[in-house]
């Protein structure tokens, strides 16, 4: 369903009964990237998950009105520490997550936000506490730039590989991207990837979309002095073969955030292999039991 929150038309999938949990995906991904079987393993936790096209992908508003940044420019420009030009910044985004809480009538959620979504989900935690019972932060960073350009060249490249014209190119370019980015331990599903390639480009691409995602990032700045001053039931979710954010950034994130707990796990990439939904559900669970009574 689409809802108007911020300005913008917002697709939103919810499903489940139980406590509302807001999930937001990463740069230029859409709310089908979330692993169907992750997704049914939270509901199994006794959520009602709450899943998002972030502005500018999938099937909600694509801004098409505003520029798209050259990315290699937008990332040399935060390497040399020069003024980035973005059309909106992470605040926005958060902002559109908070106007689809408001459409939604749900005063309060808690709040889970993998990559860029996980940048998201800290803004959100960050100017609107209120309205988070609890906060995950999965492979993601507290916005310094070092861990901008840590990530592995052919992790880099892949990301920024030219996009898909065809729905089969689709499919060749996520599975690339994957491969590049994934867990070296669990092999990558490539029946679960094809389907979500697939669902993303009946959905809509927007590459200009990613391009602008990418200086909302560059843009937004580091967070890493007021993680310091959050007060919210925290949980920081990264992978040791991370090869695009490297897990030293989930440990500064989970050090910033007083009483953070953060669940290292040793056999995740940049992604959600199916061996370790369990774990990091059943994570995402008890963090939200932190969290005081409304």
């Amino acid at each position: 369903m689409k809802l108007r929150a911020n300005g913008l038309e917002i697709e939103v999938e919810m499903e489940g009964s139980g406590e509302p949990l807001l999930m937001l995906m990463g740069i230029g991904a859409q709310l089908v990237h979330w692993p169907d079987g992750f997704v049914e393993r939270l509901r199994a936790e006794g959520f009602q998950t709450i899943r998002i096209d972030n502005r500018d992908v999938g099937m909600s508003t694509h801004l098409r009105h505003l520029p798209a940044p050259d990315m290699r420019a937008t990332l040399l420009r935060t390497a040399l520490g020069l003024p980035i030009s973005a059309p909106y910044t992470l605040a926005d985004m958060a902002d559109d997550a908070l106007g689809v809480l408001d459409a939604l009538g749900i005063p309060r959620a808690h709040v889970l936000g993998a990559s860029m979504g996980g940048m998201i989900a800290q803004t959100f935690a960050l100017r609107h506490t209120g309205r988070v019972a609890s906060l995950t932060s999965i492979m993601s960073t507290p916005g310094d730039k070092r861990y901008a350009f840590a990530a592995r060249p052919s992790a880099l490249g892949a990301l920024l590989g030219r996009p898909p014209r065809t729905r089969e190119e689709m499919v060749v370019h996520f599975s690339r991207i994957y491969r590049a980015i994934g867990s070296r331990t669990h092999a990558t599903d490539e029946a679960i990837l094809r389907q979500i390639a697939e669902r993303s480009f009946d959905r809509g691409l927007n590459p200009p979309g990613f391009a602008r995602h990418m200086a909302a990032i560059c843009a937004s700045g580091s967070r890493r002095s007021a993680l310091r001053t959050l007060r919210v039931p925290t949980l920081v979710v990264h992978g040791a073969q991370d090869p695009l954010i490297p897990v030293a950034a989930g440990r500064a994130t989970a050090r910033l955030v007083p009483d953070a707990r953060l669940l290292e796990l040793g056999d995740m990439g940049h992604d959600l292999p199916q061996p370790l939904w369990g774990a990091v559900a059943g994570a995402v669970r008890a963090i939200a039991e932190r969290a005081p009574s409304a």
